[in-house]
């Protein structure tokens, strides 16, 4: 085999280290090295001396452990068996990665378990060549991008799932959100890789992730993107899933001719709008509920008032606040005394409007704001929307408008529109509230 006369590499910038084919070297050598590389002579396994750039003579005047080793005769010109390796020192800042499968993790939002792919790109360069080939090249011949990323793919994939993780369970971070900390994460995910990469020689010049997705092919994912889009509709046209089922539930029944459950939504309908149903309707409510929780649909309750739908055991309507007890009772008119059966409309025999209290089913006056007889709060309108609301509420349920005030003299509740205070009778007109 000929003695090599001049070594030099002039190779692809993305090679880290490359060994020289041939180990027949002599002292009348010549060693090119090239800037931002380093040159590395091995001789029996063992890394001796290192070159830096620039042109350098094999002999025993600048390797001399090299002298010792092979014996050569000073000045002389004997060949010897030796290996040359390059280390590029460039930095490399389009070293791409990627997670080869899909990481699970559990959506701390919506509680369910999605794969999640993360791809990124590292900068990164060889402060130390003689650990880099040491630790990392051993014999390989070539060690090029390629090959580092498969060599820490392990490393990555594991801090990144660990990351991604613990950040989505402490930060409460959905998924479908995590892009908008990408820059975060990616400064927390290089601050631990660092250390783990210093190791083998290599600095890591910087890391970035570009992306954090879902496969969108995953039946997980289908499913997740579904309810979300089924939600955000719910939210726009303004009502809940309960709801949608109870509508549901009744317009399967009304096509279902002849049926029980058809008869059963046509009697609470025709409660809804005004039609009486007479002592019959308890007995079929009761089947409803029976037929409703055998096909685990919730069960409801249609207002007279307003023909608003409410939970089966509601005492009183959750839209206008009326009462759902019963109205066969009488009760003295407010205005003239005459018998008038609660549910009615007016007195028969004065006329005046019946303004029955929801506890006890008394006739009030129309501004009356607790009742004659059992001295609750009677209903009131919303100062904001005029939206009636029942006399124990604080807010408004329409514009969740405060409805509590209080007497700047003893403190107890009034209701707005009330003149005097009912525990102190101070003046409500004269700036008492507070």
């Amino acid at each position: 085999m000929a003695i090599i006369d001049v070594i030099k590499y002039d190779g692809s910038p993305d090679v880290f280290a490359w060994k020289h084919p041939e180990n027949e070297l002599g002292t009348w050598t010549q060693l090119i090295v090239n800037q931002s590389q380093q040159a590395i002579l091995f001789k029996d396994g063992r890394a001796l001396d290192m070159f830096g750039p620039g042109r350098h003579t094999l002999s025993t005047a600048n390797i001399p452990i090299l002298n010792r080793l092979v014996n050569l005769p000073f000045g002389g010109k004997s060949p010897f068996a030796a290996e040359v390796w390059y280390v590029n020192q460039v930095s490399a800042l389009d070293v791409k990665w990627g997670t080869a499968n899909p990481i699970q993790v559990q959506d701390p939002k919506y509680n369910i378990i999605v794969p999640v792919r993360a791809f990124g790109q590292m900068g990164i360069k060889i402060a130390d060549s003689r650990k880099f080939l040491i630790k990392l090249v051993g014999t390989l011949p070539e060690f090029n991008q390629a090959n580092m990323v498969n060599y820490f793919r392990g490393l990555i994939i594991m801090n990144i799932n660990s990351m991604l993780s613990s950040y989505l369970i402490h930060r409460k971070v959905s998924v479908l959100e995590i892009n908008a900390y990408i820059a975060e994460i990616s400064r927390h995910f290089a601050d631990t890789i660092a250390s783990a990469f210093e190791e083998f020689g290599i600095e890591l010049i910087n890391l970035y992730i570009h992306n954090v997705n879902l496969p969108e092919e995953d039946p997980s994912v289908i499913r997740l993107r579904e309810a979300l889009a089924r939600k955000a509709e719910m939210d726009i046209i303004g009502y809940t899933y309960q709801q949608e089922r109870s509508f549901d539930t009744l317009e399967g029944a009304a096509k279902n001719e002849g049926s029980m459950q058809s008869d059963i939504m046509g009697a609470g309908l025709g409660m809804g709008m005004g039609v009486g149903l007479g002592g019959s309707f308890s007995s079929e409510m009761s089947q409803m509920s029976k037929v409703m929780a055998t096909t685990e649909t919730p069960a409801v309750r249609i207002c007279k008032h307003c023909s608003h739908p409410n939970q089966e055991h509601s005492s009183f309507c959750s839209k206008c606040g009326n009462s759902f007890a019963e109205k066969s009772a009488t009760t003295g008119c407010n205005n003239c005394g005459h018998a008038l059966q609660k549910g009615t409309k007016f007195c028969p025999n004065c006329g005046d409007k019946y303004h029955a209290c929801p506890s006890c089913g008394a006739d009030n006056a129309d501004n009356a704001l607790a009742c004659v007889q059992c001295h609750e709060p009677m209903p009131s309108p919303c100062p904001k929307c005029n939206h009636m609301n029942s006399g124990q509420t604080k807010f408004c349920g329409n514009c969740g408008s405060g409805l509590s005030l209080k007497c700047s003299q003893c403190q107890h509740e009034v209701k707005p529109g009330q003149k005097f205070c009912l525990d102190c009778g101070n003046n409500l007109q004269d700036g008492g509230q507070a």
